[in-house]
């Protein structure tokens, strides 16, 4: 697929994860992080996502900004399966530019997990808007809508744009007229593992309703 046509500011993000994801970085209490971005997120969501790629008949996943998330290793669940025998995928793919990774096409499902608050908001909207050009069912996302423990490398907090979830879930209605067939699984977290979901909708669900 096209590189996202991003702004200088978004463009400088990108170079700082790439500096963070090869010698890690800072935390705001002066802890020093070396295996930086190498969380799977959403292991912590796994039983709710798995009830839900059930019911959209989820069998291909896009892992977009998926840091070292690895879909094939063991240990997702304590049963030692990976996250592609636990959701029951055919394939899980990647995107993540801070590390050169980028598998992008167009799958059952995009899942995004504490990403989105890293884009400069200028480039939120073109970012969405990949997102759901990838998406041919289903977009879960995951957002944190608190500051970051972690620090940019010029000092700044590592969620640079930082919203209540009222703000996403408008920004999301505002691009998902546009890509009517696709669901959205929105989650915000309003503080660390303080999450709440936003019922699955669709545009197509607003032209039932008239």
């Amino acid at each position: 697929m096209d590189a996202l046509k991003l702004s200088k500011k978004g463009k400088q993000l990108v170079k700082m994860y790439e500096q963070m994801a090869q010698d890690g970085y800072e935390r705001s209490d002066g802890t020093q992080i070396v295996d930086a971005f190498s969380d799977f997120e959403l292991r912590a969501y796994r039983a709710q996502l798995r009830e839900t790629f059930q019911e959209y008949a989820i069998s291909t996943v896009l892992d977009y900004g998926c840091g070292g998330s690895d879909w094939n290793a063991p240990g997702f669940d304590e049963s030692g399966e990976s996250a592609i025998e636990y959701f029951e995928l055919k394939n899980a793919y990647r995107y993540e530019p801070a590390r050169n990774l980028d598998e992008r096409l167009q799958v059952d499902c995009v899942i995004s997990f504490d990403v989105l608050e890293h884009i400069y908001i200028l480039d939120v909207p073109s970012v969405l808007r990949d997102m759901f050009s990838c998406a041919r069912k289903l977009l879960v996302l995951n957002i944190a809508c608190f500051p970051a423990a972690a620090m940019l490398p010029n000092g700044e907090n590592a969620h640079v744009t930082v919203r209540d979830p009222v703000w996403w879930k408008g920004m999301l209605d505002s691009i998902a007229i546009e890509f009517p067939d696709t669901s959205i699984y929105l989650i915000c977290s309003v503080g660390w593992r303080n999450s709440s979901a936003v019922p699955i909708w669709n545009a197509n669900m607003w032209e039932d309703q008239s």
